[in-house]
């Protein structure tokens, strides 16, 4: 199975995820898309794979954009991006949420004046 530790942490932690797959007609890689987060899938990740003479699968490349960055964060296999998730997803995402709350606190006081 693709990332499933990776499915585990996040079912762990209470985020929700949706996948896709795509099969380019140029490359002979096949992609999934996994859409992740807590209240909108805003977070992504590309798993971009081949098959191995024997079936198996191999992953090139994983990217990661949270939260919807321009530049994406490139992992060669799932243990990178696990140790990148538990250590940066849960600061950033109260980062998002602080950001949020900044915002809607400037409205309110717009609103009042």
């Amino acid at each position: 199975m693709i990332l499933s530790r990776t499915k585990q942490y996040l079912r762990k932690n209470g985020y929700f995820y949706k996948k896709e797959y795509i099969r380019p007609l140029l490359t002979p890689d096949n992609i999934y898309i996994f859409r992740f987060g807590r209240d909108r899938l805003d977070n992504r990740l590309i798993i971009r794979y081949s098959h191995k003479w024997t079936g198996r699968q191999r992953i090139n490349e994983i990217d990661l954009r949270l939260h919807k960055q321009k530049h994406p964060r490139i992992f060669e296999n799932e243990s990178e991006l696990l140790n990148y998730l538990e250590g940066h997803l849960l600061k950033h995402e109260a980062k998002v949420r602080a950001r949020e709350k900044e915002k809607q606190h400037e409205i309110s006081d717009g609103a009042s004046k």
